[in-house]
């Protein structure tokens, strides 16, 4: 391609003069706009950038005028691509070019090969200021933006990163993300990906993006308590599969089961995990006293457990698990318009010996900011009753209460949290999760800003706003005695 692959149109010329004729090549789109100005004194905008970024753009493509040769050598390889550009527009983009170019004509630059074949699309964002960019070329797309030093493509491949989480790739990009993010120090970037990645966890687990998760990042998974997921025993088996993929060295293997919450794990499971588990039988000895620690949490009730262990520690308190014991998915039709009750069961709490006990819950949903009668079917557009209401007014509420009381309460406090499903690319994903401990009211951003009166909301799956409800048992120490 001329301009782009060593080419050069037989009147481009080089030296002291090339900033004049840029200007001279751009001058017929000024003179237009002055032409349109002249005449009447009224005040008018006439914009003619469209066809100033064109011309732009011609400016690279033939390489007219061109007073900068930048050579991008690949990695590993002989190919080099030849780019004829302007030193004025580079620098004024980019602070390291402006550096580069002070004192040169004819510039040779080192790159990946990722990043050298993206080299073109970087050059003509620098001259347009557009670019469009995959899910496989962000990370070195925001390399070449970070080693020239171009601020705003920075940022805007940084926010397309966070904003593409959801979206589907064959081999998954999350974690890839995540580890970049490390490697630049990009703290806003590691949480997003954290975030995501807790939260989306099974689909993570059962996908080949899991065997990429490194140590580090499986360890900061491990500690977290909103991780969603089936159950602990779905964590401790992909855990395992990571641990015999890997082969990490035994202190790193150690840590990480140390990790997972046994008693979590009903006592039939953990005594076939003891016979069947080829990683737990190598590492036995650095958890054995975790193990026999679960089976007394099983074994005793949790009022004479908690006499003799702390349990204000994490690892007697359950993560957002889906199974049926822990709570239920809600699918409320036309959220926007009707107040919704329901009511699920689950067991009182993680202990076996509260496992056949059960708790009736009552849960209300309110759109709660209209009355009926001004609650609309759906629109894509919101009224004039719509708007006169306060916003403050129009924050959904959701209130979740046990159907009856008892002594078997006593120690125990029920944690509820909210899990909100979205569709991104054809797949299911949570987009958020609310925890509070009786209405959703003690939360200032539940469904804020999820547009529940518009069809066309985000947080809609076919019409219809998908819930998890999830209630955590969270056991308290009554009597410390010393040992």
């Amino acid at each position: 391609m001329a301009g782009l692959a060593g080419g050069r149109p037989a009147g481009a010329r080089r030296g002291g003069c090339g900033w004049a004729t840029l200007l001279l090549l751009l001058l017929p789109v000024q003179a237009a706009q002055r032409a349109d100005l002249s005449g009447e004194a009224a005040g008018a905008t006439i914009n003619h950038s469209l066809a100033l970024l064109h011309r732009l753009q011609e400016l690279l493509h033939h390489g007219n005028a061109s007073d900068t040769t930048l050579r991008v050598r690949t990695a590993g390889s002989d190919e080099v691509k030849v780019f004829h550009a302007h030193q004025l527009l580079l620098a004024l983009q980019s602070e390291a070019f402006q550096s580069l170019l002070r004192n040169e004509s004819v510039v040779t630059l080192h790159e990946p090969a990722d990043s050298a074949a993206l080299f073109e699309k970087f050059i003509r964002y620098l001259y347009c200021g557009e670019i469009s960019i995959l899910l496989h070329q962000a990370i070195p797309m925001h390399r070449l933006a970070s080693k020239y030093r171009v601020a705003t493509l920075q940022r805007g491949v940084a926010e397309y990163m966070k904003s593409h989480l959801a979206s589907e790739s064959s081999q998954g990009h999350v974690v890839g993300w995540y580890h970049y993010a490390v490697q630049i120090g990009d703290a806003g970037l590691q949480e997003s990906c954290l975030q995501f990645l807790a939260w989306n966890l099974s689909a993570v687990m059962g996908s080949a993006e899991w065997a990429t998760v490194s140590a580090e990042l499986l360890a900061l998974l491990l500690a977290r308590s909103d991780l969603v997921l089936q159950s602990e025993l779905e964590l401790l088996t992909a855990v395992e599969a990571w641990v015999g993929r890997r082969q990490p060295e035994g202190p790193v293997a150690e840590k990480l089961l140390r990790a997972i919450r046994y008693p979590m794990i009903p006592p039939g499971h953990l005594f076939q995990l003891q016979t069947q588990s080829a990683v737990l039988a190598r590492h036995h000895g650095a958890i054995q006293d975790l193990l026999f620690q679960a089976f007394q949490f099983h074994a005793a009730s949790p009022v004479h457990f908690a006499k003799y262990f702390d349990l204000n520690c994490s690892m007697f308190l359950p993560r957002n698990y889906l199974a049926g014991a822990w709570g239920s998915p809600w699918v409320l039709s036309n959220p926007a318009r009707d107040d919704r009750s329901t009511s699920f069961q689950t067991q009182l709490g993680p202990s076996n010996h509260d496992a056949s006990k059960r708790v009736t819950w009552n849960v209300l949903f309110s759109p709660r900011w209209l009355p009926v009668s001004l609650r609309p079917v759906y629109s894509d557009s919101v009224s004039g009753a719509i708007q006169s209401v306060r916003l403050e007014d129009g924050r959904p509420r959701l209130v979740i209460t046990p159907a009856m009381t008892s002594s078997d309460f006593a120690g125990v406090s029920f944690q509820k949290t909210v899990l909100v499903g979205v569709r991104q690319q054809g797949r299911i994903l949570v987009r958020h999760a609310y925890s509070f401990h009786q209405s959703t009211d003690e939360l200032a951003d539940f469904l804020a800003h999820a547009d529940l009166q518009k069809r066309a909301s985000e947080y809609l799956i076919d019409n219809a706003l998908h819930l998890h409800l999830i209630v955590k048992p969270v056991y308290h120490s009554l009597i410390r005695v010393r040992k």
